[in-house]
């Protein structure tokens, strides 16, 4: 049977109403989900605002060591440069140190002749004991002998006196003879000599004993002269480790296992004590320094869990732990004071610091100071 113009054009209008029912349902569908899903993220947002606080004034920090010289001099050598990664004893700056390793010789030498001086007077100790006490002892047999002698030679004279006595008296009775007499006159003459001689060795001996006893004076003299020494060392020697600290001073090393961050010398130039040379910092003493409203301080107490995302690594999220908090605002620490004699007061919120410890530690180097970062916690009632 064959279908008429009109009939066709009938069919065609019914599906064409039913293709933009289609459409729209399925527009209307879209949209009901979009809103859906808009009103879900919506409802994630607004609760994350109510339950967590974001801080971001953060920052990546380090202690930012800057390296500075003791002494004055030329820079030799200065083998790094900026973003140089070094270990801990690495040499970072060499000043020149001829005049000061020259001081430390002179100071040294002078140190030996105190050595040998002091060796000169010890021997010469020695040799003094060793001397006065043979003197001494040889000077004390003399006295002993001399003191033996005496009796005897006193006693042989008078002995001879008392013959000459009785010889002069038989003379005068005609008794004696004059041969006698002359005979025990010249032997009391010799006992007399004998005697005087023997008072005269003790006296010789006693002499020497004084002569020993002023050796053995001597001997604290040069005990003396050595303790004079001990001064004199130890002035030296303070001298020399002084100078040579000034050497070791003129080697500047890296003190830690770290990054060189900055170098404000240049080799050739000369440096004045105190100036500073280099800047470093350690990438394994990263930390997180934060600055929170006062109004939102509740939150943040030191062991409370925060987490942290750095801006230079999206989507890496880090876990901390709130290490500290700095008691006073960081208007307290403001260069020039905020004095109001106007009376004029504009009411702002104020902010304390507080420092995150990042709990496991980052790989060194992943993190550098500087980069800023979001610290976000929980909400506390």
């Amino acid at each position: 049977m064959d279908i008429g113009p009109a009939d066709r054009g009938t069919r065609d209008s019914v599906g064409q109403v039913r293709g933009r029912t289609l459409r729209q349902r399925a527009r209307l569908a879209g949209a009901s989900l979009a809103l859906l899903v808009a009103l879900g993220f919506g409802a994630r947002w607004l609760h994350f605002q109510f339950t967590h606080v974001v801080l971001d004034d953060a920052r990546v920090a380090s202690d930012m060591v800057i390296l500075a010289s003791r002494v004055p001099g030329w820079v030799q050598a200065l083998p790094v440069t900026a973003g140089d990664s070094l270990r801990e004893g690495d040499l970072l700056v060499q000043i020149d140190a001829r005049e000061a390793t020259l001081a430390v010789e002179e100071l040294n030498a002078r140190l030996a002749g105190i050595a040998a001086r002091r060796g000169e007077l010890q021997a010469r100790l020695t040799l003094v004991d060793r001397q006065s006490e043979s003197q001494h002892a040889a000077a004390q047999a003399r006295l002993d002998a001399a003191r033996t002698t005496l009796p005897a030679a006193e006693a042989e004279r008078d002995f001879a006196e008392a013959e000459l006595g009785r010889a002069e008296r038989l003379i005068q009775t005609g008794a004696g003879t004059r041969q006698r007499f002359e005979m025990l006159n010249a032997a009391l003459h010799a006992a007399r000599s004998r005697a005087i001689a023997a008072a005269a060795e003790i006296r010789n001996a006693e002499a020497l004993m004084a002569l020993a006893q002023a050796a053995r004076e001597e001997m604290q003299v040069i005990t003396r002269q050595l303790e004079a020494l001990g001064p004199q060392e130890r002035e030296l020697t303070a001298a020399r480790d002084r100078a040579a600290l000034d050497v070791a001073d003129r080697t500047i090393r890296m003190p830690f296992d770290g990054v060189v961050d900055r170098i404000f010398m240049d080799p050739g130039e000369y440096v004045l004590a105190g100036q500073r040379i280099i800047m470093v910092h350690s990438p394994a003493q990263i930390r997180i320094e934060a600055n929170v409203k006062e109004t939102d301080v509740r939150h943040f107490r030191p062991g409370v869990p925060v987490t942290v995302t750095v801006d230079a690594w999206p989507g890496q999220v880090f876990t901390g732990v709130v290490d500290r908090m700095v008691e006073a605002a960081t208007s307290e620490f403001a260069l020039l004071p905020s004095a109001n004699p106007s009376g004029n007061f504009t009411r702002i919120t104020q902010r304390l610091p507080l420092r995150v410890r990042l709990d496991p530690p980052p790989p060194p180097g992943l993190l550098r100071p500087g980069m800023l970062v979001r610290v976000t916690g929980e909400a506390r009632g």
